[in-house]
């Protein structure tokens, strides 16, 4: 085995680390940010079994690690790529606002209830949310 080959690999080591170290921790701030924004405890009902808030946290939570991690490949900093990760948090919960304003107002209540097709719906909202948001940043 080359050693040049390993020790040239582990260069990468550092970086690598400070982003998912950031990007772990900008999913912990997105999840607090994101239980505050919306009108049910996500986590609450997760732990209760609530499915529809799993379905619909889990869609959320994939939907804003897609542009996190487009915004960790395609920034040049560290302090770039948190801007781009608060501009996803933001983009998450405007998506929140708009699907309960707008397209399906008892949508809260409704996944309280355990309403898996709120939940579904919520979460694909989200997740199309997301990719739009990454996509978007890419450009």
């Amino acid at each position: 085995m080359d050693v040049s080959l390993v020790t040239d690999s582990l260069q990468g080591l550092g970086p690598f680390l400070v982003y998912v170290g950031l990007s772990i921790g900008m999913v912990g701030i997105y999840s607090a940010v994101y239980g505050i924004a919306t009108a049910h405890d996500e986590l609450a009902l997760i732990r209760a079994g609530n499915p529809a808030a799993a379905i619909a946290f889990g869609g959320s939570m994939i939907g804003y690690a897609l542009p996190l991690a487009s915004a960790a490949m395609h920034s040049r900093a560290l302090a770039e790529f948190l801007v781009w990760a608060v501009i996803a948090i933001l983009i998450q919960v405007v998506v929140y606002w708009i699907v309960r304003l707008a397209l399906l107002r008892d949508v809260s209540s409704r996944i309280e209830k355990g309403e898996v097709s709120a939940g579904l719906f919520l979460g694909a909202v989200s997740l199309t949310g997301g990719i739009l948001n990454a996509a978007a940043m890419a450009v």
